[in-house]
């Protein structure tokens, strides 16, 4: 038995304050929610950019402390095993569960760039001859360095980055901290790091459509200590796609577009067919003209039978699509290259 995750867009329009029952309308609600996400984003964007530098993300990288212990799989854990401590600014009170949640956010970015790290490092040690076509050999000992999941995009967008970088240092970057800025962090709240300190969860109502969740909110954009903190019940209604035997995760909570959104996870069971005892199968591979080329067999009288009818996926709209905007991209990308040099600026692709 596995289970299958998946994220459902929510929102929530209102809340109530549960020590009062005060009804906190949308505007207030948003008002209230931005307070906490802006304390989340200031202490993970201050984190990052104390662990910008390539000591501490060969550290994460390493997968272990300074001691040998195994750093665990969630962030916040992690970066407190390597003693990356971090608190709220002087005068504002924060609990530890959303110092948990700024943590998590923090860690997720740096493990983003650990990827990014990698494809950079592959690039600028295997650089071509000739970037614009790289030779057989040359692609071979690209691909035996590169990370797992990278694209062809990918590939193409870091090797003018780099190449931007060689044309106005004359020198390659010797790490993505100095290649890149620290990375933006969102205005949003990563709630799986907490517990039910900061949160609760439930499904609510006969069908199980709708969801409680119970947080603790600031009162003022500035709190100063536990008093200026409540638990507030939002309703969230549940989109169609969340099944009723679902199981509903912490979610990540943001402001977006003037109301409150509620990235809300939840996850599946889903079984393993039996090895035996089936009469119906089906089988695909790739097809010459289709992406994918399937058919249908039934298990008759010891024999497989078919109607011998194709299953085709066609996916040329799609793929037409991808290559206009691809040479759109392209094309805009050169004309901005020659505007920027007919005007005299440095420029990067």
């Amino acid at each position: 038995m596995s289970r299958l995750t998946a994220t459902a867009p929510c929102t929530a329009h209102a809340a109530v304050v549960e020590a009062s029952g005060e009804i906190v309308g949308q505007a207030l609600l948003v008002r209230r929610v931005t307070w906490l996400t802006a304390l989340a984003r200031d202490v993970t964007a201050r984190l990052v950019v104390a662990r910008w530098n390539a000591a501490d993300l060969d550290a994460l990288a390493s997968g272990v402390r300074l001691d040998g212990r195994v750093l665990p799989s969630k962030g916040w854990m992690a970066l407190r095993r390597l003693g990356w401590g971090v608190s709220p600014p002087s005068g504002v009170y924060v609990c530890d569960r959303v110092l948990r949640c700024a943590q998590e956010q923090a860690a997720r970015l740096l493990r983003l760039a650990l990827h990014r790290r990698r494809l950079v490092a592959a690039i600028v040690a295997t650089w071509p001859q000739d970037t614009g076509a790289r030779t057989g050999a040359e692609w071979e000992a690209l691909g035996a360095l590169l990370p797992d999941g990278v694209t062809a995009a990918d590939i193409r967008s870091r090797t003018r980055q780099v190449r931007a970088y060689r044309d106005a240092h004359e020198v390659f970057p010797a790490d993505l901290t100095e290649l890149e800025e620290p990375p933006n962090v969102a205005a949003q709240v990563v709630l799986a790091a907490a517990d039910r300190q900061l949160l609760t969860l439930e499904r609510v109502g006969d069908d199980g459509r709708s969801a409680r969740l119970r947080v603790r909110l600031p009162l003022v954009e500035f709190p100063a200590s536990s008093r200026d903190w409540a638990w507030h019940v939002l309703p969230v209604a549940l989109p169609p796609t969340v099944p009723a035997e679902a199981a509903l995760c912490a979610p990540t909570v943001r402001v977006v577009k003037g109301r409150v959104r509620v990235d809300l996870p939840f996850q599946i069971a889903v079984g393993f067919a039996p090895a035996t005892g089936h009469r119906i199968g089906c089988g695909f591979d790739w097809g010459l003209n289709g992406l994918l080329v399937g058919a249908v067999g039934k298990l008759t009288d010891g024999r497989v039978i078919s109607d011998g009818r194709p299953l085709v996926y066609d996916a040329s709209g799609v793929s037409a699509k991808l290559h206009r905007l691809r040479g759109e991209r392209e094309h805009l990308a050169a004309k901005h290259w020659h505007l920027s040099k007919a005007a005299g600026r440095d420029h990067a692709c």
